[in-house]
């Protein structure tokens, strides 16, 4: 086995900072729309995506839910093709589609058959601009959305409680808000807003088009022309810069919930990428919960046995700063106070106590792995490209793996002392009203 993780590290070691130097052809059309193609001909496929730079983060007040909802409707129809054809003339191809919400942007795309990606491009220019948003349809996905907030939020008390926690720990930034939105916001929701929002930020000179595949990026690019560049420009986004004020002072909030265990979230303000603090955040996140080896498991679930599962969560890929997140279930029986002393013993060791070089390095391994490893699915590389389009530009790609290599058990300890401190805490603790059997083995 050492001989394996020798092999592994040797063999990462000897990969090249320009991995990701693959030719990226680059276009931008007079109306203000970004093209990137990656031409990868190991396979006869393609993926094609389109990212619109509007997330939850650019909704009004009053209307969270907002780019969800309009993400939903954008699969009721224009007046070319009806209710759910965008979906049928793809699965008909022999395609995949899907999309999905975040904070900061929302991606819509599609992988088929590197022959018939002219589809994507006719079907998504045609979406873009020509949305029917019918009031109907507007209803009844509206009720659909509503219905999966209940089962994925209000009905799920650990999805609750996390959710109250990013809403305390932000004051003023739109990061409080849910992507999914609050109930009483989306009943509220009516078809002007969403055409108001669709017609302000679906537009152009606020989208990004990503393929990768086995294409023609001349051919292609014609194409796209053809399809695009009669759209015109949207108008002006007045974005607010909202700027988080720093927090002095632990919070704190506890959820009664009908639940089988206490559990519980502690989370600290952090920076996001390319903040030089983020890289190491990673490597921390990673030495307190990859596996069973790593301390916050080593320490909570198997040696004290105060907790079924104990995990952190740091991701730097937000455009504002986020949150670093730990999550703590406690076993039966066992008081989620004494569970909460053992977490904060762990953070207090880790800076007393930094890792070894070994631990470091093991973390650094694994997020580089992973990373390259998504270059084999050209539907991963071209979110990654889309990714760091979306944080600023798509060249920061080689920037993260750089970042990564740089980290030493020192920064570790520093980012540690830094961050994961009381006056910069919000804890949520989820407290069962009804007591669940639950089986002590799990």
């Amino acid at each position: 086995m050492k001989h394996v993780r020798f092999f592994l590290l040797f063999t990462l070691l000897l990969i090249p900072l320009t991995i990701f130097a693959v030719e990226v052809k680059e276009y931008k059309l007079e109306n203000g729309i970004k093209v990137l193609i990656i031409e990868e001909h190991k396979a006869p496929v393609a993926t094609f995506q389109i990212w619109y730079r509007t997330g939850s983060i650019d909704e009004p007040a009053g209307k969270s839910g907002l780019s969800h909802l309009l993400e939903h409707m954008m699969f009721k129809g224009t007046p070319e093709y009806g209710p759910r054809a965008f979906s049928r003339i793809v699965q008909k191809n022999g395609g995949t589609d899907n999309a999905y919400t975040t904070k900061d942007y929302t991606v819509y795309f599609q992988i088929l058959s590197s022959d018939r990606i002219g589809i994507s491009i006719d079907l998504e220019a045609d979406r873009m601009q020509n949305l029917t948003l019918d009031p109907k349809e507007t209803l009844s996905e509206r009720s659909v959305v509503m219905e999966e907030r209940r089962q994925r939020y209000d009905d799920d008390p650990e999805s609750s409680l996390f959710e109250e926690v990013v809403a305390i720990a932000f004051k003023i930034h739109p990061y409080r808000r849910p992507v999914i939105g609050w109930m009483s916001d989306i009943r509220a929701m009516e078809r002007e807003d969403l055409y108001h929002y669709y017609k302000t930020y679906y537009s152009p000179d606020n989208a990004v088009i990503v393929i990768v595949g086995d294409v023609d990026s001349g051919e292609l690019i014609k194409k796209i022309r053809l399809s695009f560049d009669e759209i015109p420009s949207g108008p002006p986004k007045v974005r607010i810069a909202s700027i988080e004020p720093e927090q002095i002072g632990e919070r704190r909030l506890f959820l009664k919930k009908e639940a089988k265990l206490p559990h519980m979230i502690a989370a600290f303000h952090t920076p996001s990428f390319p903040h030089e603090d983020s890289y190491a955040l990673e490597v921390l996140s990673l030495i307190f919960s990859d596996g069973k080896s790593s301390r916050l498991y080593s320490s909570l679930v198997y040696k004290k046995k105060l907790a079924l599962e104990a995990s952190a969560y740091y991701s730097g890929f937000n455009k504002d700063p986020y949150l670093f997140f730990f999550f703590v279930t406690a076993s039966p029986g066992r008081d989620i106070k004494d569970v909460e002393d053992a977490l904060y013993t762990e953070i207090e060791r880790i800076k007393k106590d930094p890792p070894s070089q070994e631990e470091v390095q093991k973390a650094k391994n694994q997020l580089e792995s992973a990373f390259i490893m998504d270059q084999d699915s050209i539907f991963m590389q071209a979110m990654k490209y889309g990714t760091f389009e979306m944080l600023g530009d798509w060249r920061f790609i080689d920037r993260y793996l750089e970042g990564i290599r740089r980290v030493t058990p020192e920064d570790v300890v520093r980012v540690a002392k830094k961050y994961l401190k009381e006056e910069n805490r919000t804890v949520g603790i989820l407290i069962p009203t009804k007591t669940v059997r639950v089986n002590s083995e799990q």
